[in-house]
């Protein structure tokens, strides 16, 4: 009974989706759960409740994660719920431990290789071999070309095949990279290391060949539960069915609407077919949302919504279970310096008013795009931290061209205009000013590069002023040694050190983090999606990534894009995964005069249902304040005496009753029952003209009036 008592306390304070998949019989379940709804809580209870009910045994259980941070939750919410000794680890973790254990076995009595910790000078001593010259970044690319075909199963040998069928953007002629491959692979055994892809299929290896060691194995671990299984690749995914050996006793966990690292070769097709690959398997959806607001969570829901393709099929359509908070803003900015200093100044504000800076977060579509951001900040005297990547000052790249511009000012004539300087000097280290090369942390390094002439565009624009004598002063144009100077300034700037801060983050690395206050910038075409997103899937891997970044917000979110990417430069589109708008209501409008004068101010409110939370795009329902299938709270009587005063006015006036309001806006004004003048304008359709002509009638009709004691007297006149 004790036992029992312990275990209906796991199921205390759990939702009824959650219950079902705590509860599940043993065998395959599938739990796809939304950003936010407790999918950690619902496997760890799982775990836990079968271990209470001595359904099974905690030592016999196998808990897989996708990082060391949340295996290490995992493990602490099961000792809190009184099942210690529960293996929660990574896919390597695993791997690792069972390959050592095995190793003499495996190995005639040997220890287990050397584990490489990083694949980048080998691969650079195999390019060189097949007669390619590469710098840090190329041989980063390659290696990642090398992990990608290892984690999906591709020998060398078929490389190039495998990534014409997967449209791999490869950073050197496939067959060139097939021959890298080749030439890792055997440098690899020549030296007696292995690489990590290696330990895992020495893990499948031992199991698969070895009956004795599957035997072991198995025995051990009977019970298996994968988290974010989305995320799995075909090597992961054929370790996980070595592990099992046909049993079928496995609970996966995901969202088909998190998947964003295809391209190092996960893959959600393990989830999607999860239910035809284990035909008697329990599916459970999590859509309760606990995390965000029902107004962040009805844009997450609109952004997802127009979602196609495999990973749409388990499109999770989620229901905020917080109190309501502010609505989301879009924001629309003239160049991105602007942006950037907007959101540096809402940063400085909510911080002021009390929101730790360690729960606020800036994300964006590339590192490169964190410079802007860390200026800005730090002008506005913000802290702020990095988060999977290096600050803007301490990457390499950006370092060894600081160097080269310095060099470049006792060669480069002075009279030279500044961003032409900065091109010439950037030559030095290799970059150039036309299309980025192929592969990530190639293209990422000449984005950061391109950044910094951006910047010498930016700097030259601002003119210096050179004192002459005492009494006056002259402008002279900026040169590539004030230029210089002025980057080792921000550099010393930034480097301050900080112990918590705003966090900086790429929309990758923010996956499974969550903030109070977000702002998602950069939100435009060839940003989000990036210009290299080509196929269909791939674009909608990017909206993917937005879905991710919206859904890390709390209560407080910001979006934002800059028309322009430095002042007067051409202008952009908005991303194509924002929501359309209704930008005629409730939106500050621009001041000012000229195309430059209008965005920089701009400001859109998106609305929510005030029912369910779901972001309202039409007219209509922008102006009821909830989705048209959401129950009307409309009082009856006020709307027919609302109809009948609009009767009445429209004759006087003699005019059709549709131009006094619509009937949409008399349904409004009686679901809404607006009891102040500021209440009736903030309905769409009520601006100050008809505030000044009907609201005192309204307002008198909404607290009780008679249409008799508001209609005799007035007449309504329409001024000329």
């Amino acid at each position: 009974m004790v036992v029992h008592s312990t275990a209906d306390r796991v199921l205390a304070g759990l939702d009824p989706e959650q219950r079902s998949a705590v509860t599940a019989p043993a065998g395959p379940v599938c739990v796809l759960a939304g950003a936010g709804t407790g999918k950690t809580r619902a496997i760890t209870s799982r775990i836990a409740h079968r271990v209470l009910t001595g359904e099974i045994s905690a030592r016999h259980v196998l808990a897989v994660t996708f990082t060391a941070r949340a295996a290490a939750e995992m493990r602490s919410r099961l000792t809190v719920l009184g099942v210690p000794g529960v293996q929660a680890r990574t896919f390597h973790a695993a791997a690792l431990r069972q390959v050592r254990y095995f190793a003499p076995r495996l190995l005639d009595g040997r220890a287990m290789p050397e584990l490489l910790d990083s694949k980048v000078r080998l691969v650079t001593l195999a390019a060189a071999r097949v007669g390619l010259r590469t710098d840090r970044a190329a041989a980063r690319d390659l290696a990642g070309e090398i992990e990608w075909a290892k984690s999906s199963l591709v020998e060398p040998g078929e490389y190039v095949v495998a990534a014409a069928k997967a449209l791999r953007e490869t950073p050197h002629e496939p067959a060139k990279v097939a021959e890298v491959f080749a030439a890792y692979e055997k440098i690899k055994r020549t030296n007696g290391v292995i690489d990590f892809e290696d330990m895992l299929r020495a893990a499948v290896w031992g199991i698969e060949e070895h009956a004795d060691v599957a035997e072991q194995v198995r025995a051990q671990y009977r019970h298996f539960v994968v988290d974010e299984y989305q995320d799995v690749n075909p090597l992961q995914q054929r370790l996980l069915e070595a592990w099992l050996g046909g049993r079928d006793d496995l609970t996966v966990v995901g969202d088909a609407s998190q998947t964003i690292y295809s391209f190092t070769g996960a893959t959600s097709s393990y989830l999607v077919d999860f239910p035809r690959r284990h035909r008697n398997a329990v599916v459970v959806r999590l859509v309760r949302d606990y995390r965000s607001t029902p107004q962040v969570v009805g844009l997450a829901n609109a952004v997802i919504s127009q979602a196609r393709g495999t990973e749409a099929r388990l499109r999770l359509e989620l229901r905020g279970q917080r109190p309501p908070g502010p609505e989301p803003e879009l924001r629309i900015f003239t160049d991105e310096p602007a942006e950037a200093n907007a959101v540096a100044a809402r940063a400085r504000a909510l911080v002021d008013a009390g929101t730790p800076a360690r729960e606020i977060a800036v994300l964006f579509r590339t590192n490169a795009q964190s410079e802007a951001y860390e200026k800005a900040l730090t002008e506005a005297e913000v802290p702020y931290v990095v988060q999977g990547a290096e600050r803007f000052f301490e990457r390499a790249e950006v370092r060894q061209a600081m160097v080269a511009l310095r060099a470049a000012t006792r060669s480069i004539p002075g009279e030279t205009p500044l961003p032409a300087a900065v091109v010439e000097a950037l030559a030095a280290v290799g970059w150039a000013p036309d299309a980025p090369p192929a592969g990530g942390a190639a293209r990422e390094r000449w984005e950061a590069l391109a950044a910094l002439v951006q910047l010498a565009e930016e700097y030259a624009a601002t003119p210096t002023v050179l004192p002459i004598g005492e009494a006056a002063a002259v402008e002279r144009p900026v040169t590539l040694a004030d230029f210089t100077d002025e980057l080792h300034r921000r550099a010393a700037q930034q480097h301050a050190p900080t112990v918590e801060g705003v966090t900086l983050a790429s929309l990758h690395s923010a996956k499974g983090l969550e903030w109070d206050a977000v702002f998602l910038v950069g939100l435009s075409e060839g940003t989000l999606p990036t210009t290299y997103a080509k196929t269909v899937e791939q674009v909608e891997e990017e909206r993917r990534l937005l879905y991710v970044g919206v859904t890390r917000a709390r209560e407080w979110l910001w979006l934002s894009y800059a028309v322009a990417r430095s002042p007067g430069g051409r202008a952009r589109r908005p991303s194509r995964f924002l929501p359309q708008l209704d930008r005629s209501g409730g939106g500050e409008r621009a001041r000012g005069t000229g195309p430059a004068a209008r965005p920089e101010r701009r400001r859109t409110q998106i609305v929510s249902c005030r029912i369910c939370g779901a972001t309202l795009l039409a007219g209509p329902e922008r102006k009821l304040g909830r989705c048209a299938t959401c129950p009307s709270d409309i009082d009856e009587d006020l709307h027919e005496r609302l109809r009948e005063w609009r009767r009445r006015v429209a004759g006087a006036q003699k005019v059709p009753a549709y131009v006094v309001f619509t009937d949409a806006t008399l349904t409004a004004l009686a679901e809404r029952r607006p009891g102040r003048a500021e209440d009736l304008i903030a309905i769409a359709g009520i601006g100050p003209r008809k505030l000044g002509l009907y609201g005192e009638s309204v307002l008198a009709l909404v607290k009780g009036a008679a249409v008799d004691d508001v209609c005799p007297e007035k007449t309504f006149e329409i001024e000329p």
